[in-house]
């Protein structure tokens, strides 16, 4: 049984926003990007992963049992860290830990001393004292105490400073050197995604852009960069997201080949970022920007 998370037709209607069927398959040993902007539905997505909210309709799967009928047994086998502090804030980093040890039968304190030592935790400070990157190390320590399998993680580097940002990148690659273990990790600071997650999945509006493997994204894609006559002679090559000035042109394309048997190397051909997935698929349609 590869599929960690497995997610089929998954529904959920609010009054002003809705997640529309939406699937994401996710297997043993990677880590995957989940991306999109504000409001887009990741956060959404990941408190129905957790069971925090009722869906519609759909189903959710982890280690291949539904997420409603197996609750408890699943978050023994999950570690959670998101971006707001959710601890109790008079407590020491020790009193905190020694509060959460007794939920999960797969404790194991030598694994949490273990992380304490190599993240410099101060367990006798209270938690209000502590730095949000403090905090985030803390946050990580917990959810890798007890032997998780899947990691899911909510924006756990927004607000963090690049060095603590670095570090705890490093510690997530090393855990998937233990093939058995995945990463579902939600973010919109797509420059860690592009160091470390080997599938992304991009959500917009509540349906699933695209979700395929980072290297196959970066290889496909490509920004176009031309002059304004050019979008004449452009006819058979599909443009995402096409940004214009008086200078010219700027889109992405999911087909270099075609981009190249069109315009030739009259236009400049780059390889995007992340981001720039991102931001050009958001955009959606023509529209015009400011000339510099």
């Amino acid at each position: 049984m590869n599929k960690i998370l497995e997610i089929t037709n998954l529904k959920k209607d609010y009054k002003n926003f809705s997640l529309k069927g939406i699937n994401i398959t996710l297997e043993r040993g990677y880590i995957m990007g989940f991306i999109g902007p504000n409001g887009s539905g990741k956060s959404t997505t990941i408190k129905l992963i957790m069971n925090l909210i009722k869906k519609d309709s759909g189903e959710i799967k982890i280690f291949g049992l539904d997420n409603e009928q197996n609750d408890i047994s699943i978050k023994e086998r999950i570690g959670f860290v998101y971006d707001e502090n959710h601890f109790y804030e008079e407590l020491t980093v020790k009193e905190m830990k020694d509060v959460i040890r007794p939920f999960y039968s797969r404790w194991d304190e030598g694994v949490f001393n273990q992380y304490a030592k190599n993240f410099e935790l101060p367990l006798k400070k209270k938690i209000k004292h502590l730095s949000k990157g403090m905090k985030m190390k803390f946050s990580l320590a917990i959810a890798l105490s007890h032997h998780a399998e899947l990691l899911i993680m909510d924006e756990p580097t927004s607000g963090l400073d690049p060095l603590i940002r670095s570090e705890l990148l490093d510690v997530l690659q090393s855990l998937l050197q233990d093939e058995n273990k995945s990463i579902f990790f939600s973010s919109h600071i797509t420059s860690d995604l592009d160091k470390v997650a080997d599938y992304i999945t991009l959500i917009d509006n509540g349906e699933i852009i695209l979700s395929q493997t980072k290297d196959e994204l970066l290889e496909e894609y490509c920004i176009v960069k031309g002059r304004k006559s050019q979008l004449d002679t452009h006819h058979g090559v599909n443009f995402i997201g096409l940004k214009q000035n008086d200078f010219g042109f700027e889109a992405l394309s999911k087909n270099k080949k075609d981009v190249l048997n069109q315009l030739g190397d009259s236009v400049l051909i780059e390889k995007p970022t992340l981001e720039d997935i991102m931001l050009f698929f958001t955009k959606r349609g023509d529209h015009n920007v400011p000339s510099h």
